[in-house]
């Protein structure tokens, strides 16, 4: 029976490594960790992450005196992105995996935003232990100050703090200036509320993530990048039209009947962006990936199954409602928009799952025989 090799793993979600440092990860072996801890000493001595990869290597040390058969590694992220940053550590992962045959892990991190990556690499290997590297400090007033001044200097947490406070300012300063000091509240509410909100929910990573697969598609000469652009400008008519809807059946009964009259006006546009996009994504995966084309064939059936189902509900309420006047569909017309478009919906969604389940068998059926073996 083949010995057991433990890796040792140090992670830096937010590659202050190649951000401070300018190391390019992931690093093997005890030497290269070691340089690395040094010479990120060296551009940023206050940084946490030195401590968590000196941590690294006396683990590996210890094991290695215990004659354990033991491998160490540092694997790192991204410092504006961690959407790619995740899918970089799962790249890194594979090929240290690949390189050094290890069975397990030992994952040791400074702290709990790296343990996000814990089911990453749970997914390819065992980890036998979790070290949470925490350097212990007297905090004081001066201390707490100093710590928040390097924070705001850190580009990553200037862009999440000062951005929304800063245009929060100069949007009330021109209303002021404009002599709408009430507008001014509500559009400044308004505003900051939206950009917490995306960024509370995460939209703000898949922005990041479509506009990075824009410039991907574009230096790729892939058919994505010409359907993006045409889903972005039938998003924006969309946006436009739900906007018109929402004045034309405007209620003072609250937000959740102003949100289902954008819903009507903007829902089909939204719906063709989507159909667009993801038709664009197929096209490319048949042309330059046809093996994967199975793990993308359902997002159209499922982007119209969406967009029919949320139509036919904003129909139905908005019909039934009486705090809506002038609404041009009747409550009875909105209880068949309502069945039929859930059904239709519903039928779509069926229809995308029983495809991408076809291609998935088409596929396994279609397997070369040395993979089914295993070899």
């Amino acid at each position: 029976m083949a010995k057991e090799r433990t890796l040792v793993l140090c992670v830096d979600r937010d590659d202050d490594l190649g951000f401070k440092a300018r190391i390019d990860g992931p690093i093997v072996g005890r030497e290269a960790c070691l340089h690395a801890a040094v010479t990120l000493g060296l551009a940023d001595s206050e940084d946490s992450d030195i401590n968590a990869i000196f941590e690294t290597i006396k683990i590996y040390d210890d094991l290695v005196a215990r004659g354990e058969e033991v491998a160490v590694a540092v694997i790192c992220g991204n410092h504006m992105n961690l959407l790619e940053g995740d899918r970089r550590i799962a790249a890194s992962l594979d090929a240290i995996l690949s390189a050094t045959n290890s069975t397990a892990s030992i994952l040791v991190t400074d702290g709990a935003e790296d343990e996000y990556v814990l089911p990453i690499i749970q997914s390819r290997v065992p980890v036998s232990s979790v070290r949470r590297v925490v350097v212990n400090q007297m905090p004081n007033l001066e201390g707490t100050y100093y710590i928040l001044r390097r924070l705001l200097d850190d580009p990553k947490v200037s862009k999440i703090v000062l951005v929304p406070v800063g245009l929060a300012m100069l949007l009330y300063a021109v209303g002021y200036l404009l002599g709408y000091p009430e507008g001014a509240t509500i559009v400044v509410v308004g505003v900051v509320g939206t950009y917490l909100l995306f960024k509370g929910v995460g939209i703000d990573e898949i922005f990041g993530y479509l506009i990075t697969s824009m410039k991907t598609s574009l230096h790729g000469g892939r058919f994505t990048f010409v359907s993006y652009i045409t889903a972005i400008l039938l998003g924006i008519v969309g946006i436009f039209l739900g906007l018109v809807s929402l004045l034309d059946y405007y209620t003072s009964a609250g937000i959740f009947f102003q949100v289902l009259a954008f819903i009507y006006g903007a829902i089909a546009w939204f719906t063709a962006a989507g159909l667009v996009a993801s038709g664009g994504k197929i096209i490319d995966v048949f042309l330059n990936e046809r093996e994967a084309i199975r793990r993308v064939v359902a997002l159209p059936f499922f982007v119209l199954a969406i967009g029919a189902i949320a139509y036919g509900a904003s129909i139905y309420i908005l019909s039934i409602s009486s705090e809506v006047s002038g609404f041009p569909i009747t409550a009875d017309a909105g209880v068949k928009y309502i069945i039929f478009a859930t059904i239709g919906g519903l039928f779509c969604a069926f229809l995308g799952v029983y495809l991408q389940s076809l291609l998935s068998r088409w596929g396994n059926d279609h397997e070369p025989l040395a993979l089914k073996r295993g070899a």
